[in-house]
């Protein structure tokens, strides 16, 4: 055998450097695999030498390739990597992206005319739905309610069918009725008709639903792409599986990834069942299970392991095993309240500067984005730069628009006699920078966003004489499409949610306590398995530095009514006695858990809003006088007609149930009645009262409104 012979070829070179689960999931890229992979074992190395391996080895070609994942950034990682690998051309896309794409090729063919325009921001519309329907709703509000449009609509629900559906679920969006909310969503969906819009929930509707009906488009596409891999599996809702299926239809190559132990989004519509029962659903699945962890120190993976094992659900997720050498000890510590905390959290972080850490490998994490304010205080104070992620997109930044456009008018003087990034740093300096580094403040943030592009020059230039201001333009455009933000110095200060996907050196998690976390909102076991996920997530972002904190009270001086979080008890091993979240004397008492709310007839604890509101399950028998029922619906439904409103905004079925059942006699009686706060007992109560009394219901409801006109 000749030495040419021996020499591997280029696709068993792709596979060198894999380990064996890895390699696995690389070296077979045909037929159906599901791989389930920790975190920092390696998921996107694994799956992006699995295309590689495809296509080098002539099982795929590389415009036949379609990868799908969550996010701009993580396709633009992918994106990367697989250029790395020779594969420029190779689709990587988020669910969105890919469907917006085929979405604006197709409508012309399937349906005529010009696409929609697609809407940015759902606030205004649901604002204006809001103002139509007589409804007061301010920011916060607002916020809340696009997200339940958001949850519906991927949930593959209409507004005919949300009610039930969200009865079931438990929900209670921004403590409007479901009638009122599904009213709310039908009328939204109209004004975005006459503005002539969609939105991006739509894009995935619109497409699944020209697949599912034009044979020859959804054969047009499948021609297109044979072969899919799916990055983040766990996070997939209904709508994004819906499209997946028709995207792949019966053909066996696709790969799916994922791990359900960082399932931390099904507020949104995502569930892990996809990826746990794709095995069951596409018979001959390979299934892998990567749990070498290269991220962790093994004193911070046994940390993660054990609060992860200690769940219901341990048996979804794998056991990591660290492949790093040791480090320092998690640590968990206690403070009297939230200052002392921030402060710890400063004086800690300037240790770690100390000791070389820089400023961009540190992150402090919380469950809520006000826990931030503390700390945000507590770093200035100290003079260490930060930055808060979750907000601005980098490359949206008023300050990095604007030096994008000063370094597209340079391109043409660029004459290479200087240094690139001294180049770039003149040229900036018109948008905010300046050789002296600002002291703190928004001045602070527009200066680090501009030093991030000089730096950025600087490397990239050192690396490459020939890599001018018109190649850095270029690159900064590409990286603008695929959120591929440079490194800006100092420390991160994120919400757990935000994190995912993310990792540092060294990483603070604090307001570890119950009540945080889990977050008091959480009820039931899924809920709080979700939570102790959302935990998980936070400790395997740190690679080397885990310093865990919780604070007693809120407030110096506060009462001191805090415990540490439940899902610490099974670290105690680790973190110590004092991460038990038995009440102890020195927390101070403990407030007892809210009583569940029962129903008055069977006893049965009541689980939706409505429920709790009428004080009855909906399988028991109602226990009001049907006539009078009738009188009060007769009365609100010519309130509505009079005063031109939905009849819901008078007040809403549960509500009038809930009267009609208490028959209150007075108004102190009618403002203890769910539902009726002192704007409807002062605008309705005396009509109400008065129908309850035997009134004629249109009279009564005359008089009302009248009073109201007269009032105004």
């Amino acid at each position: 055998m000749t030495a040419a012979m021996e020499e591997p070829s280029p696709a068993d070179t792709v596979l060198t450097g894999l380990d064996p689960e890895q390699r696995q999931v690389a070296s077979n890229p045909l037929g159906p695999m599901c791989v389930l992979a920790g975190a920092g074992t390696g998921k996107t190395r694994a799956i992006t030498h699995r295309i590689a391996y495809g296509v080098l080895s002539g099982a795929y070609r590389p415009d036949r390739v379609l990868a799908v994942t969550f996010t701009a950034r993580a396709a633009g990682e992918m994106r990367t990597r697989l250029r790395g690998l020779g594969l420029p051309t190779v689709q990587a896309r988020t669910f969105h992206a890919a469907a917006l794409r085929q979405l604006q090729y197709f409508w012309p063919q399937a349906i005529g005319g010009p696409i929609p325009q697609l809407l940015k921001q759902k606030a205004p519309v649901v604002a204006e739905a809001g103002a139509r329907l007589r409804l007061e709703l301010d920011r916060v509000v607002i916020r809340d309610l696009a997200a339940e449009i958001e949850w519906a609509k991927v949930s593959m629900l209409t507004p005919d069918t949300y009610r039930a559906r969200a009865a079931k679920a438990g929900r209670s969006p921004a403590d409007l009725d479901l009638t009122a909310m599904a009213r709310l969503w039908e009328t939204y969906e109209e004004v975005k008709t006459v503005r002539g819009v969609i939105d991006f929930e739509d894009v995935l509707l619109l497409m699944s639903g020209i697949l599912a009906e034009r044979d020859d488009i959804a054969a047009t596409v499948r021609g297109q792409y044979r072969h899919f891999v799916v990055d983040e599996y766990q996070d997939v809702n209904a709508a994004q599986q819906a499209l997946l299926d028709l995207w792949v239809g019966d053909r066996p190559d696709l790969c799916v990834v994922g791990d359900p132990a960082q399932t931390i989004y099904s507020f949104t519509g995502a569930t892990p069942q996809h990826l746990l029962d794709f095995a069951r659903r596409r018979p001959g699945t390979s299934t892998v299970r990567l749990v070498r962890n290269y991220r962790s120190t093994p004193q911070v993976v046994a940390l993660a392991n054990l609060v992860l094992q200690s769940g219901t659900r341990r048996a979804e997720s794998v056991q990591l095993q660290a492949q790093r050498e040791g480090g320092p000890m998690p640590r968990l510590s206690q403070f009297s309240d939230d200052e002392a905390e921030a402060s710890y959290v400063a004086a800690e972080v300037k240790t770690l500067l100390s000791q070389g850490v820089p400023a961009s490998e540190i992150a402090v994490l919380y469950r809520v984005n006000a826990q931030s304010e503390a700390i945000e205080q507590a770093l200035s104070a100290a003079g260490i730069p930060y930055l808060v992620r979750g907000g601005e997109r980098f490359f949206q930044r008023p300050e990095v628009r604007q030096a994008l456009v000063l370094l597209r008018g340079g391109v043409r003087g660029d004459d290479g006699s200087e240094p690139l990034g001294k180049l770039v740093r003149d040229i900036v300096t018109a948008a905010g920078w300046s050789p002296q580094r600002p002291s703190g403040g928004s001045v602070l943030e527009r200066w680090q966003s501009l030093n991030a592009l000089a730096e950025l020059a600087d490397d990239l230039g050192g690396a490459d004489e020939h890599f001018r201001l018109r190649e850095l333009v270029a690159e900064l455009d590409r990286r603008a499409t695929e959120q591929h933000a440079p490194t800006v110095d100092g420390v991160t200060l994120a919400s757990l949610h935000a994190a995912k996907g993310l990792e540092w050196d060294a990483v603070f998690l604090i307001g570890c306590s119950d009540g945080l976390l889990p977050i008091s909102l959480a009820e039931g076991p899924a809920a709080i398995e979700e939570e102790r996920r959302l935990l998980y997530v936070g400790l395997t972002r740190a690679r080397k530095h885990l310093l865990l904190s919780w604070a007693a009270a809120r407030n110096p001086g506060g009462r001191a009514s805090r415990r540490p979080s439940r899902f610490l008890d099974a670290a105690a091993s680790l973190l110590g006695p004092s991460a038990r979240s038995a009440p102890r004397a020195t927390a101070g008492p403990v407030k007892k858990a809210a009583k569940p709310r029962v129903c008055r007839t069977c006893g049965a604890t009541l689980g939706s809003a409505a429920e709790r509101k009428i004080g009855r399950c909906a399988d028991c028998p109602s226990t009001y006088d049907e006539a009078q029922f009738e009188a009060l619906r007769a009365w609100r439904l010519h309130v509505a007609s009079l005063s031109k409103v939905p009849a819901f905004v008078v007040f809403t079925d549960a509500t009038l149930i809930a009267i009609a059942e208490q028959r209150p006699t007075d108004l102190a009686g009618l403002a203890q009645v769910s539902g009726v706060g002192k704007h409807k007992r002062d605008t309705y109560g005396d009509a109400v009262l008065s129908v309850l009394g035997g009134a004629d219901p249109e009279v009564a409801a005359e008089e009302c409104v009248a009073a109201q006109q007269a009032g105004a």
